[in-house]
């Protein structure tokens, strides 16, 4: 009987193990900077300055509309709240989503393909909280780019069951119940910002999944030829 050593790494694709290593090594800076091994008393407050920096204000979209100034450092947010966790959990939540998530997506799509779903997502996911959900509060993390891998893999879920005359609408239960499971959570905390965010996140990866997979479009030509 064989058995394998190898590390359970190699069956990532390199993009996705990328982009956890990347999300866990800042998530590391901040513990270590916030343990006194990093930045000195000025280490505590590293995450804060992250989130002050990079992360996405509906007051600096107010700004930038009323001036109609557009400057880099301020825009740049869209792409960078999704590297900034608010601890230790968020950021090892989100890892996970990747992580498995992401193995799913870059192999039945491709690489590129994961990370133009995570980014667009997230930066979809940052316009919407901006947009619809009016929150004081600042938008940072991975999930709205993770709730775009879940519209990914509801696609490939939805699709496969349509492709075998099966009911298509069960691909979306995961969504469901997340969905359900933060709209609680919000009833609770009044701030409606994450779930805005996160749902918007998902339907720009699930509309993506069209444009990502091959021959998407005309797939979907084609059902809406044979209704």
């Amino acid at each position: 009987m064989q058995t394998s050593n190898a590390s359970p790494f190699n069956a990532l694709p390199p993009a996705v193990i990328a982009l956890a290593v990347i999300i866990g090594g800042i998530e590391a800076l901040f513990q270590l900077a916030q343990a006194g091994f990093l930045g000195g008393a000025g280490g505590l407050g590293w995450r804060q300055n992250g989130v002050n920096e990079f992360g996405v204000w509906t007051r600096v979209m107010d700004w930038m509309l009323d001036n109609r100034s557009f400057p880099f450092r301020e825009w740049r947010r869209f792409l960078t709240y999704p590297l900034i966790h608010v601890s230790a959990t968020h950021a090892i939540l989100v890892v996970v989503f990747v992580l498995a998530l992401g193995k799913l997506v870059a192999e039945v799509f491709s690489q590129a393909a994961f990370l133009a779903v995570f980014l667009i997502s997230s930066v979809v996911g940052g316009l919407g909280f901006v947009f619809l959900s009016g929150s004081e509060f600042p938008l940072v993390g991975g999930f709205p780019g993770a709730y775009g891998l879940i519209g990914a893999f509801t696609f490939v879920v939805w699709i496969g069951a349509v492709g075998q005359n099966r009911q298509g609408a069960r691909a979306f239960g995961l969504i469901a119940v997340l969905a359900i499971v933060q709209l609680v959570f919000s009833l609770y905390a009044l701030e409606f910002g994450r779930l805005v965010s996160n749902l918007s996140g998902f339907m720009a990866g699930f509309v993506m999944s069209f444009l990502v997979r091959p021959g998407g479009w005309q797939w979907l030509l084609n059902r809406l030829r044979q209704r």
